[in-house]
């Protein structure tokens, strides 16, 4: 499973990193989760820059995508030249999006009516997309999944991770991610909130 982790300048560190990390738990199964740009080096909403390790074009061979968010994501949903770059196939790819990378799934016409999650700064433009924004951390329909908030990027990594290869392994995943003490607790949580998307459909890898 390859991964794009869209990361456009101005991003926000939770989002790209903690999803990173968490996928890549996966290396050994044959993932990897990919820093994905416009540009050489993106910097981030605190000032660290970082090297892309692939570019924009890589979300098109992708099997799975994740949107992060940032200060710009505006200014990235009004470019048209940019947002055409953005392939996407929902049909084929594993999709999330985070806070206001939901706007750039909404923008891309990936979301339309359905419910979708969003942080709560992003929350009037996406409505504004024309969105029905819920109050709730995680929501999946099919093989596009959004989430709110910074910290809610770890379903939306063990979402993907149950939807392309099984369920004990987002466990496993967060487990091995999750403070020591209260790793059950983390657990129990994370598969809680993610779990209507992965009762309804079968992970990839099971047919």
């Amino acid at each position: 499973m390859q991964i794009a982790v869209l990361t456009f300048d101005g991003f926000n560190e939770l989002d790209s990193f903690i999803a990173s990390a968490i996928l890549n738990r996966m290396k050994p199964r044959g993932w990897a989760a990919h820093i994905t740009s416009p540009t050489t080096e993106v910097t981030s909403m605190n000032g660290v820059t970082v090297r892309r390790q692939k570019p924009l074009e890589f979300v098109e061979e992708a099997d799975a995508v994740l949107i992060g968010s940032g200060i710009m994501t505006r200014d990235i949903a009004a470019d048209d030249a940019l947002m055409a770059r953005i392939r996407l196939d929902p049909a084929r790819q594993i999709i999330g999006a985070q806070c206001s990378g939901t706007l750039l799934l909404a923008k891309l016409g990936l979301i339309g009516d359905l419910p979708a999650c969003t942080d709560l700064t992003t929350k009037p433009w996406v409505i504004e997309a024309g969105v029905n924004v819920i109050d709730a951390p995680f929501v999946a329909h099919g093989n596009v999944a959004t989430a709110g908030g910074c910290m809610a990027s770890q379903y939306l990594a063990a979402w993907m991770i149950a939807r392309g290869a099984s369920v004990q392994d987002a466990r496993d995943a967060i487990h091995y991610v999750a403070p020591v003490g209260e790793k059950a607790r983390y657990v129990d949580q994370a598969l809680s909130a993610i779990a209507e998307a992965v009762d309804v459909l079968k992970p990839l890898g099971q047919g």
